[in-house]
């Protein structure tokens, strides 16, 4: 006897049982009013042009009073209009390209680890089995500096990285937007490990003779989630300073921080930080709202640095022998995961529908009042999002989210396929997330995204966008010359 077909009509009849409730509770209001307009709408009519007009005529209106509703509404209208924020809209951006000659293919990688570390086999063996299951591909980079044996991590060799990585990436956003240096009024660099005097957002300033009354800012120290801070920063200062522009880069130097000791916590980044850097045009100008990709809609940001084991899981220190690294601790995962759910709890009330809250809040009460045993519910973010930018931070990142916001491969596909083509770029990873999207032509005009960051302290930040127009392929940027072989399919191990 044939094996016969499951029965799917159950799934089927829950699936529209729920599409039913999310459209109901979501339109309640509308659903609410439509029947009490039309009922309204319905009696003036039974009464007739003459009940129309002897109502009308009931209705005693003098010069005082009508000239006292109208300034009401004019000073309400007008106190609404003036506290209302300033819309932030995102322009365009730009995504740093390394040259090929920067390629780091996995035989490179080791060679290089088993010539500088050959007195220490099991260090090398380690960062094998890392890199095996890294989900790093053959094509991402490392700076010059890197590529000698031994590796030359000297301060010119940094600030020769630093103006390669950021003069590219504002190079390419000058080309893009028609941007003038001289129409910046706000200039914002983030790189959390590399802080040279003159600072980098001098050195930019130095290079494209910038007004000497510009408003800049160099923020370091604050990990692969700085990115997002500098949006925070920028949108505070554009709700200030009127009719103005900010430019946000957003980096990593890798050359001064490549580790060369034995620790293994603190040869974990060697294996998958690698180059990368963007360029992000922000403004509040009215004139560039219809040319504008994105407008900002929310900035949530979540610090946890007041308990000591979060403060402390991404660590710079120096190793036994004195070399200095960064330390990744065992239970960063567990941490990360504890401040992405607080995130969650201040960004859930400001973009799930009300479907979503009300589930959650009856769930929530019933484990407080009925059995404490009841499964949480978790919000289905995919309601309120179409896109979700996830960093890039390694594939343990990409997986814990996935399966915590319950998401789909096609969900996490911009997440890993950067980490595939770039590695962990840090905090510019965001951008090269999004820009996947846009070059596989999915991003379309009222689309949702939400970029979520991780970085040291420890913290997780999250930037809400909206899109502002339906956006074309482009034909140039960082996947141009690769974006039609991905997706790739990413095996468990690759055995090396």
């Amino acid at each position: 006897m044939p094996p016969s077909l499951p029965d799917f009509s159950n799934s089927v009849r829950l699936k529209y049982v729920k599409l039913g409730y999310q459209y109901l509770v979501n339109h309640i209001l509308t659903l609410t009013l439509l029947p009490i307009m039309a009922a309204i709408f319905v009696e003036v009519l039974s009464m007739g042009p003459e009940g129309m007009l002897n109502l009308w005529r009931s209705l005693q209106f003098d010069l005082v009073q009508i000239l006292c509703c109208s300034f009401l509404i004019i000073f309400i209208a007008t106190f609404y209009f003036m506290s209302k924020p300033r819309s932030i809209f995102l322009v365009d951006y730009a995504c740093f390209k390394p040259p090929i000659t920067c390629r780091v293919p996995f035989a490179t990688f080791m060679e290089h680890s088993r010539l500088i570390l050959k007195d220490k086999p099991k260090s090398v063996e380690f960062q094998m089995r890392i890199l095996e299951r890294s989900g790093l591909g053959e094509e991402t980079c490392l700076p010059p500096a890197i590529h000698y044996i031994p590796p030359t991590p000297n301060m010119e060799a940094a600030r020769g990285e630093a103006e390669l990585v950021i003069f590219s990436a504002m190079d390419s956003l000058f080309e893009k937007t028609g941007l003038k240096p001289k129409d910046i009024d706000i200039l914002i660099v983030n790189c959390s490990l590399f802080s040279p005097t003159p600072s980098l957002s001098a050195m930019v300033i130095n290079k494209y003779k910038l007004r000497s009354n510009i408003k800049s800012f160099n923020l370091s120290g604050m990990g692969c989630s700085a990115g997002l801070i500098s949006i925070d920063l920028a949108r505070d200062l554009l709700q200030v300073h009127p009719n103005s522009n900010a430019v946000i880069v957003s980096t990593e130097i890798i050359t001064p921080n490549y580790y060369q000791g034995n620790e293994r916590a603190m040869l974990l980044p060697n294996c998958l930080f690698r180059m990368g850097g963007a360029a992000i045009l922000l403004t509040n100008r009215r004139s560039e709202r219809r040319r504008a990709k994105y407008r900002l809609v929310h900035v949530v940001r979540t610090h946890k640095g007041a308990d000591d084991k979060a403060f402390r899981c991404v660590f710079e220190e120096e190793d036994k022998e004195g070399k200095v690294g960064i330390s990744l601790s065992k239970d960063l995962m567990a941490i990360a995961g504890e401040a992405l759910k607080s995130n969650i709890t201040t960004i859930g009330p400001l973009v799930l529908p009300a479907s979503e809250q009300l589930l959650f809040l009856l769930t929530l009460i019933g484990r407080k009042i009925f059995n404490p045993k009841w499964k949480p519910y978790i919000p289905d973010f995919r309601q309120a999002f179409e896109h979700f930018c996830i960093h890039a931070g390694g594939r343990a990142v990409i997986d814990e989210l996935q399966k915590n916001l319950q998401l789909s491969a096609e969900h996490v596909e911009a997440s890993r396929m950067t980490l595939h083509r770039f590695g962990n770029t840090s905090s510019s990873s965001l951008w090269y997330e999004l820009s996947y999207i846009e070059a596989k032509g999915r991003m379309k005009k009222g689309d949702r995204v939400w970029q979520i960051a991780f970085g040291s302290g420890f913290k997780c930040n999250s930037a809400v966008w909206k899109c502002n127009r339906t956006i074309k392929t482009p034909i140039n940027g960082p996947w141009a010359d690769c974006i039609d072989r991905y997706p790739v399919h990413i095996p468990e191990v690759v055995k090396l």
